[in-house]
């Protein structure tokens, strides 16, 4: 039976962040909401985790994760990044973007993409988000929550609870947050592609 907390969406107490971490470091997995929706996440470096979160969304062990950071700070420890891009990121970071580059040697070999190497890692908006990454210290691996068969991420966190409560350890409920998906600029090469337009204006990146 997972825990079920109720979490401010612009004052997170403190309280429940501190035990919401506890379970993640744990092993624990947890759904959180983001600026983009409601999303799966646990520690980065738990394999087991990550594969539980796989068998929720019914998915291969090829799927594309995305690190969530807290900062750029972060970012640049988990990617490589030119400056011209940095500077670019910097500028539109946090934000409805999630950009795809070259992984450092801090991301699990598991995480990759086999050929280019790559990974996707995202700065959010969300209050939630950024308070519980604050207090974990680290990044989230993360996945957008649609459930198998739909083509739509989760939205409501009482939905959650009936369908989701034996199969994670925490839901964080920040209220109803309808689905919108990031821009994702794949930088893993010198010039940026936009590879999906989402919330995020495209335009720097063009």
């Amino acid at each position: 039976m997972s825990q079920f907390f109720h979490i401010h969406p612009d004052s997170p107490q403190q309280r429940l962040l501190k035990q919401a971490v506890q379970i993640i470091q744990q092993g624990g997995v947890v759904i959180y909401p983001t600026d983009s929706g409601y999303a799966l996440g646990c520690h980065v470096g738990d394999k087991g985790a990550m594969e539980r979160i796989l068998q929720i969304r019914q998915v291969s062990g090829d799927h594309n994760f995305t690190l969530l950071c807290r900062d750029l700070t972060e970012l640049s420890v988990y990617a490589k990044v030119e400056n011209t891009a940095f500077r670019l990121i910097k500028n539109n970071t946090p934000g409805p973007y999630t950009f795809i580059l070259r992984g450092t040697k801090e991301v699990p070999k598991r995480l990759l993409n086999d050929k280019k190497k790559t990974i996707g890692l995202r700065v959010p908006e969300n209050k939630i988000a950024l308070a519980l990454l604050e207090e974990l210290g680290a990044p989230l691996l993360s996945t957008s929550l649609i459930l198998p068969g739909e083509r739509f991420a989760e939205s409501d966190p009482e939905d959650m609870r009936l369908r989701l409560e034996k199969q994670v350890d925490l839901i964080l409920h920040g209220g109803v947050i309808g689905e919108a998906p990031t821009t994702v600029i794949d930088y893993s090469n010198d010039e940026p592609v936009v590879v999906r337009e989402g919330r995020g204006d495209p335009t720097p990146f063009l």
